[in-house]
Formats: structure tokens, C-alpha cells, sequence
């Protein structure tokens, strides 16, 4: 039974798109776990009262502050129905179940976020510059609890009530006539409509936009909104966004009529009008075909009219040229307020978003499409076309599409992502059923690792879409940031290293220039030496011969017993204290001495032959004097002296 019970709890939430298991349980427990009978309970077939009751020819309807239970029934459990349904005198704090619920007013429009009560008044600051791209340090925000409202403040200790106006301002806009605004949105409108011959007065909060209005009509009236032709409204620019505090209405009440608009002319093809203002309405409205108006739209037979041109041929064979179809023929069906989606292989898209440098680095988002989903038309119509995840999705991340209705082009996306992620990101994609289709895959680069980090199903709304892109953001930023610093660390060490390397190769030229220049001082050193020996040697040589030839005039020493012998004793200059000594003859000339002289190595040109007494230099006197003439004989001492 257990098994049965989850099974049954089960195809609840995915028909239902409850993803509070406590509300779904609740529903399946009054309903005696009837699954048809729970589901009639929560989608209920029989329309809306508002257009049961609406017999008379005047209906009456007060709608305040977000109650519109008189036009969509409630559906919530008990425990969980909103206090402000019976009157507004009650306030409905927003501490309930631990989310913070606000109205914002940006720009003469209204968004409305859910924000975790813990969250700080910063954190918020960071989400509506998400959806108004003001920065937060620019932003000018009243209506959040004055002076309470620091930037560390939670949300949940500023004792805001539920759906709270909150007023956005950019710094560079001037705050005039805050009060006058405030004023009027917190002013209910009464609006007089006429259809026909019948007269609807309803009453509206100055928060509702012109869009919400013609949604209500719709359900009383049976014209869709894209049907409905208007006289009354004030003419302003973009006015189905703009809240009825900023369109100008007339006071006490503004007269409006509304009919059907004619029938428009044929056209060649089918186009899927999606009517939605947030996730938990959001439905495909109608189908408009040629030929055929009002409540025939419902009943076309679509099998002989022309239909939507896919997003992608059957049999793609090359994944760029798939990926070039895909984004031309999505812009083509959904017009220009879409992503740019990459146009190239996942490869490609994976390297320009992941492997890129840390500061320059990007998430990558792959949207799986399928054309047999029936939230497909409502994803890309409503999520994708918002302007808060337009924006953030254009900023944070680059954008890959592929078709995944066809099996062979299922299959070559599985190769692909098989191939640049690895097997397991392809099981997880494979994985994801075609009712959760549309899907968007984020992947991002973690720890030198590209993987995916969550799915975002197509069965969630905008304010869940984009709360997914901020946690993956927020994430993607811590990460990024510590790559960033890794790659900083990495890079100085690889600065260090380089110009290490290159003060080692400037040393080692210096070492080669020194060696080679030492080199060079060696070669000319011995060069010098062999020139100076070279020198040196000619010079001895020419001494030698110099010495040869004046030995050769030197006349033969006379014997012991010759007559008239001239006995000469030559003293040798410093440092040699020898003496040599030589007999010539008497009439031997002074050449004959100093030839003797000169063959012993003491030429004239160097030396001076100094007599003792008297003291002269012999050298000066003629050569051809004899030795006796000079007074040499018998004997005489002569010194040597260096020039």
C-alpha cells in the first residue's frame, strides 16, 4: 500500500506541479488518495464562479490586495489559506512558514519575489539588481522598515507584512513625490467596465497591473486577453505591464468597455498565445488557426493545418550547423526577447564558457528542448522571455540550445556531451524524463574539472528559475574566485621561475663572455711571449754574432816570455765580483781591448772601461791607440761600468 501511496503521490506532483509534498499529501488525504479525484479538486473543470454567479446585469466584485478568490478558487489546505481573504484589517505577516513575500515597485511596474525570511536586507539589494540592473550601492529603496533596515538586518526581524510594497529608485533618478506614489498604490481603484449590455464594477489595489485586469475579464467575459479590444485606458507606454497606481485612472471610479476584437486575417500558420502572470498560472491559452474564431480555436483540427516549422531538422549530422538551426528557427517562433543561444558544438561552448582564464570565465548553460512537452511553449514564452532572467542569463552565462525530440539527434547530443563531460553527465541528461522537459543544465568549472552542477526543470516559475541561476551564480562566484587566486599564485610562481631561469642564462653568458675574454688575454699573452722570445732570440743571436766577429779581431794572447807584454786585469760590474784577465802585446791597439771585451759580452755600447789613475774612460779615447801609448803596460786594472 505504501508503494502504491508513493506512486500515487507521485503522478499528483507531476500533474499538478505542486512540489510541497505536506499540501499534496493534504490534498490526496481529503480526496481518500483518489488520484482523479484529487486532481479535479485542484484543477477544478466546471470555470470559475465569478462567471456562474455572473447572471445579473450588474455584478458587483471587491477585489483587495491579492484576494481574487472570487474569480480563481483557492485551492490551499486550511492551515495554509491567506488572512487577508475576508477583509484587510487583519495584518498577514510574512514570518508564516519562514519566506518573505514582497511586492516591488520598479520602474511604474511590479514584481513579486519570495525570499527566505533569514535572508539580509543586502542579500536582497543583490536580487533586485538581478531584476532592475540597478547596482546595489546605487539602489534607493523605502517601504522595508526605515531605520531598521541596515544592510545586515534579516528580513524576517523587519515585521513586514505579506506582499508588502517595497519602492525601487536608482540614486541617479530624483526621489520626487514618494509620498504621492505611495499614496496611490496603496489606493483601490474602482473600475466600471461594460461587455455588451452587462456592467462589471470591480475593485483593484493600485499594485495590480493592466495585464492582471484583462486576465480577470477574461474570466468573466470568456474573450482572452489577446482578444479583448479596450476603450478607456489612458494611452501609456507598455501599458499591460504598468501597475493601475501609475496608468492615470480617474477617481472615484474609471470607465472602461470592453468587446471582441474582430477576427483577424488568415494566416499561414499556427501560433501558440501563451497568457500568463506568474508560474502557478502559466498555461497554454489557446490555439489560433485560419478560418476559425472564439470557441472554435479549441476544436481545430490540427492535423490539416500547417504547423510550427520545428526548431531543428530530423537527422542533424553536424552539431554547429544543428546548433546555427536551432537558435535562427527559436528566434524565428518565439521572437527576438530570447537568449543568444551559441552557435557552434558543445566543445566550442565548453571553451568559451569553462576553460577560459578564471576573470574571464563564464557558466554554461545547455537548454533541452522537446516538442512533445506541454510546458515547453510556456518555458520559452514566459521564463526565457523575462526580462530579470534575460538579464541574467546574458551576463553570467553562454547559452547552448538543442532539440531533443527527435531520437537521432537525442542521441547525438548524448555522444557529444558523453565525449567534452564524460559518461556520467550524459546518464544525468539522459536521465531527465520528456514531462520535465524543458530543461536548463548548468555547467560550470570546478576544481580543474568542467561538470554539471544542477537541472532546473521546466515546471517551475520565474521567481524559482531565477532563485536556481542565483544560487548556481553565487556558487560559480566562490569558485571563480578561488581559481582566480590559484591562477594568480600559479602565475607568480611561474613569473619567479622565468626570471630565475633568465638571471641564470644572463650569469651564464656573463660566464662565457669572462671565459672567452679570458681565452682571448691568454692567446695574445702567449702571442706576446712568442714575439718577446722571438725578439729575445734575434737579439742573442746578433749578440752572439757581434761577439763572434769581435773575437775573431781579437789579436792571439802573446806567450809568458814574450817582451813588452801589457798585463790587463778587468773588473766585472755589480753584482759579479770576478775578474778576468787578459796579456796582449805592447803595441796592440785599444780596439784589440775592447774586441776582448765585447767577445766576453760587455760591448762598448754598454758598457764604459773605466781606467783607475788616472781616472778616464777608456772608450772615448782612439781605438787605434796602442796600449802602451795609453799607459796600459806592464800592467793595469780597468773597471766595468754599464751606460
Amino acid at each position: 500500500m505504501a508503494e502504491n501511496r508513493e506512486e500515487i503521490l507521485a503522478n499528483f506532483q507531476g500533474i499538478t506541479a505542486i512540489e510541497d509534498v505536506a499540501e499534496a499529501i493534504y490534498h490526496l488525504d481529503e480526496s481518500n488518495w483518489d488520484l482523479l479525484t484529487a486532481i479535479n479538486r485542484v484543477m477544478p473543470q466546471d470555470g470559475n464562479a465569478a462567471a456562474a454567479d455572473a447572471q445579473d446585469d450588474t455584478h458587483n466584485v471587491e477585489m483587495i490586495d491579492d484576494d481574487i478568490s472570487v474569480i480563481t478558487p483557492k485551492t490551499h489546505p486550511p492551515d495554509r489559506e491567506d488572512n487577508n481573504q475576508a477583509s484587510t484589517s487583519s495584518i498577514n505577516r510574512n514570518s508564516t512558514n519562514g519566506f518573505v513575500e514582497l511586492q516591488i515597485n520598479w520602474n511604474n511596474k511590479m514584481y513579486g519575489i519570495k525570499i527566505n525570511g533569514t535572508a539580509t536586507v543586502s542579500d536582497l539589494k543583490k536580487h533586485l539588481e538581478l531584476i532592475s540592473g540597478v547596482p546595489s550601492c546605487r539602489q534607493l529603496i523605502s517601504g522595508l522598515g526605515g531605520s531598521k533596515a541596515v544592510p545586515s538586518a534579516t528580513l524576517g526581524s523587519l515585521g513586514l507584512v505579506k506582499n508588502a510594497v517595497v519602492r525601487l529608485k536608482s540614486a541617479d533618478q530624483q526621489m520626487v513625490a514618494d509620498d504621492d506614489v505611495a499614496e496611490r498604490l496603496t489606493t483601490t481603484y474602482t473600475l466600471h467596465i461594460k461587455h455588451n449590455d452587462r456592467d462589471y464594477t470591480l475593485k483593484y489595489p493600485g499594485t495590480k497591473s493592466v495585464r492582471e485586469v484583462k486576465n480577470d475579464i477574461y474570466s468573466l467575459t470568456d474573450i482572452p486577453a489577446r482578444h479583448q479590444s479596450w476603450t478607456g485606458w489612458p494611452s501609456v507606454s507598455g501599458l499591460d505591464d504598468t501597475v493601475l497606481a501609475m496608468v492615470g485612472l480617474d477617481l472615484p471610479q474609471h470607465e472602461l468597455t470592453v468587446k471582441r476584437a474582430p477576427a483577424k486575417p488568415l494566416k499561414e500558420y499556427k501560433r501558440i498565445i501563451v497568457e500568463s502572470s506568474d508560474s502557478e498560472n502559466s498555461s497554454v491559452e489557446e490555439v489560433e488557426d485560419t478560418g476559425f474564431t472564439g470557441e472554435d480555436d479549441m476544436f481545430v483540427d490540427i492535423a490539416n493545418s500547417e504547423r510550427l516549422q520545428p526548431l531543428m531538422s530530423e537527422n542533424v549530422e553536424d552539431e554547429a550547423l544543428g546548433c546555427i538551426e536551432f537558435a535562427s528557427r527559436f528566434r524565428a517562433r518565439y521572437g527576438p526577447n530570447i537568449p543568444n543561444f551559441f552557435e557552434g558544438t558543445l566543445q566550442d561552448a565548453i571553451k568559451e564558457s569553462c576553460l577560459k582564464p578564471a576573470k574571464e570565465r563564464k557558466l554554461l548553460g545547455v537548454y533541452l528542448h522537446h516538442e512533445q512537452s506541454v510546458l515547453s511553449n510556456v518555458f520559452c514564452a514566459q521564463l526565457l522571455g523575462s526580462d530579470a532572467v534575460l538579464q541574467t542569463l546574458s551576463a553570467n552565462f553562454v547559452i547552448y540550445g538543442w532539440d531533443l525530440t527527435h531520437p537521432n539527434n537525442n542521441n547525438l547530443l548524448l555522444t557529444s556531451v558523453a565525449t567534452a563531460l564524460g559518461s556520467v553527465a550524459s546518464m544525468t541528461i539522459q536521465s531527465i524524463p520528456v514531462d520535465r522537459l524543458p530543461a536548463l543544465v548548468i555547467i560550470m568549472r570546478v576544481r580543474s574539472n568542467t561538470e554539471i552542477y544542477s537541472v532546473i526543470n521546466g515546471n517551475v516559475g520565474v521567481s524559482e528559475l531565477v532563485g536556481g541561476l542565483v544560487e548556481a551564480l553565487e556558487r560559480f562566484a566562490i569558485q571563480r574566485d578561488e581559481d582566480a587566486r590559484l591562477e594568480r599564485e600559479r602565475d607568480a610562481r611561474q613569473r619567479v621561475k622565468l626570471e630565475q631561469d633568465e638571471a641564470y642564462m644572463r650569469s651564464l653568458e656573463a660566464d662565457r663572455a669572462k671565459e672567452e675574454i679570458k681565452k682571448q688575454q691568454e692567446i695574445e699573452k702567449n702571442l706576446e711571449l712568442e714575439r718577446a722570445e722571438s725578439e729575445r732570440q734575434m737579439e742573442e743571436a746578433k749578440k752572439e754574432a757581434l761577439r763572434s766577429e769581435a773575437a775573431a779581431r781579437v789579436p792571439a794572447e802573446p806567450g809568458a816570455g814574450s817582451r813588452e807584454v801589457a798585463r790587463i786585469r778587468v773588473r766585472l760590474p755589480p753584482p759579479h765580483h770576478d775578474c778576468i784577465e787578459r796579456r796582449f802585446n805592447a803595441d796592440d791597439t785599444l780596439a784589440a781591448l775592447l774586441d776582448f771585451l765585447a767577445s766576453k759580452g760587455y760591448p762598448q755600447e754598454n758598457y764604459k772601461v773605466i781606467s783607475s789613475w788616472p781616472r778616464r774612460d777608456l772608450t772615448v779615447e782612439s781605438h787605434n791607440s796602442t796600449l802602451k801609448s795609453l799607459k796600459l803596460c806592464p800592467q793595469e786594472t780597468v773597471m766595468l761600468e754599464e751606460r
